[in-house]
């Protein structure tokens, strides 16, 4: 996984949530989740900046101390921009990092495992803000599929959106329940 994957999450993020953003229902929780839609999208877009930093600091055994903070009085559409801003941040530290590049994700983590987490979360953030604001959407299957073959390398077969909802405890699959706790491998194994 690259830059491109995280642009191409991102279109799918704005594509979905753009046209709603003045619409009712971002302080309702998303989806299963405590937060509300609205601070699940400034989460997406602290975790890109994250995942930016880590990128571009390269530390080798620890988080790089920072937060984003986006201000209370932002609204839906002005937190998407903070959205845009941070994914095109990580995916320009992508597009310049070189292929042996370890950094810091509960031990060392390459360029593909980064942008891999980034989809993730977009993609999986993007389904739980949808079911807070009452909209139909799956993730798309290709990059459902790449994330899945990158973090969940042991992931049951079948459709890589109901998969990637599974393994991240969203959703039952083929008569599995919906799992109470899960974790995804980013970190290269020695």
């Amino acid at each position: 996984m690259n830059g491109d994957d995280v642009r191409a999450a991102l279109a799918e993020l704005l594509r979905t949530l753009g046209p709603h953003t003045a619409g009712p229902g971002w302080e309702a929780p998303a989806g299963l989740l405590e937060w509300s839609c609205r601070e699940t999208a400034a989460h997406v877009a602290h975790d890109l900046l994250a995942y930016a930093g880590q990128l571009a600091a390269r530390p080798t055994d620890r988080y790089l101390p920072f937060d984003l903070t986006v201000r209370e009085q932002a609204d839906p559409g002005e937190v998407l921009a903070v959205v845009t801003a941070c994914a095109h941040l990580l995916a320009t530290a992508l597009d310049a990092a070189p292929p042996g590049l370890r950094a810091w994700h509960h031990g060392p983590c390459d360029p593909p495992g980064f942008a891999a987490m980034g989809v993730a979360e977009t993609l999986l953030h993007t389904h739980d803000i949808t079911r807070g604001l009452g909209l139909p959407w799956q993730p798309p299957a290709g990059l459902c599929a790449a994330v899945l073959a990158r973090l969940f390398p042991g992931a049951p077969p079948g459709e890589p959106a109901d998969v990637l909802l599974w393994c991240t405890g969203r959703g039952e699959l083929n008569g599995r329940p919906r799992k109470a706790s899960w974790t995804w491998r980013a970190a290269l194994v020695s």
